[in-house]
């Protein structure tokens, strides 16, 4: 339980960088941060396999490479987990910034917590930390969401929608990810790692074929290093070893424990989000963060 909850944690730590990646590479579209971020996932992940196959035995290299029915399923689970969800979330924080939507991807605790729950577990012991988390997030809502509409973003309502379906769109992936390894022990964490993220950087190539900025446009807008930057550390950290560090955590807690610790992400994005900009959060968000870290310790105390 402790290698999983440390596991849950570090990718929560991760994941949160993918709230500021935008601001910090600004002037690109939020196909162009998809597409880019996971075919850096997709590069990583297929040299990793290549790598892995040149130096394991002949017997051993059938379970590096998917099956059909594997690839199958990586693929589904790919646009549900990443394209698909990230390409909401980037329109969602272009619409309404950063914070709001972080929180929104937030309740994602509440939810998996409630349908991911043990059924020898009671209700009562996921009480205390369903509140604490609930009321960080109403907290933080309600707060954040005046500071983005003072700040004149015009579309605010249209993000928060975006951010919603992107909410949804990462629950299914993570109630259907869990039940996938649970069902399929034989296949190790980074196998399947590297599966999804191959998919996903194949999805992610669709995705720029079809409505990406043409290569010699990107390439000649400012910033177009930075880009790549972000691109390849959210590629390859946020996506691929926060990708790792999940299976880890899904295999060894129950779905209502490992959802509980998605609310990290949301701490870590709050807290990167506030030291890119040079603003300490007002006391408020600071009191969130305290409940959101209570509803996390509380939900541990109750799983144990």
């Amino acid at each position: 339980m402790g290698a999983g909850v440390a596991a849950g944690l570090a990718a929560g730590a991760l994941w949160g960088t993918t709230f500021v990646a935008p601001l910090v590479a600004p002037g690109f579209s939020s196909v162009d941060y998809t597409a880019g971020r996971f075919i850096a996932c997709g590069l990583f992940a297929l040299l990793w396999m290549l790598w892995q196959t040149g130096r394991t035995s002949p017997a051993l290299r059938r379970h590096l490479w998917p099956t059909a029915e594997q690839a199958r399923a990586a693929l589904g689970l790919s646009v549900l987990g990443y394209t698909g969800y990230y390409l909401l979330l980037v329109y969602g924080i272009a619409d309404a910034g950063a914070a709001v939507p972080a929180l929104i991807i937030g309740t994602l605790p509440l939810w998996m917590m409630l349908l991911g729950k043990p059924d020898r577990m009671r209700w009562s012991a996921l009480g205390p930390g369903l509140v604490l988390t609930a009321g960080g997030m109403a907290l933080m809502l309600a707060v954040s969401a005046d500071q983005v509409q003072f700040d004149g973003h015009g579309n605010f309502w249209r993000g928060v929608l975006l951010a919603t379906a992107a909410m949804l769109s990462w629950l299914a992936f993570g109630l259907l990810n869990a039940r996938w390894l649970r069902t399929h022990t034989q296949v190790r964490s980074t196998a399947w790692a590297n599966w999804l993220g191959l998919a996903a950087g194949l999805g992610g190539l669709g995705l720029w074929l079809l409505w990406g900025t043409p290569m010699a446009e990107l390439v000649s807008r400012p910033g177009f290093g930075r880009f790549l930057l972000v691109c390849t550390f959210t590629g390859i950290g946020s996506a691929w070893v926060a990708a790792v560090l999940w299976n880890v955590a899904s295999r060894r807690l129950s779905p209502s424990l490992a959802g509980q610790l998605v609310v990290s992400e949301t701490v870590f994005a709050l807290l990167y989000a506030f030291a890119w900009s040079g603003a300490w959060p007002a006391p408020a968000q600071f009191l969130a963060c305290l409940l959101f870290v209570g509803g996390i310790l509380a939900s541990i105390r109750a799983h144990r």
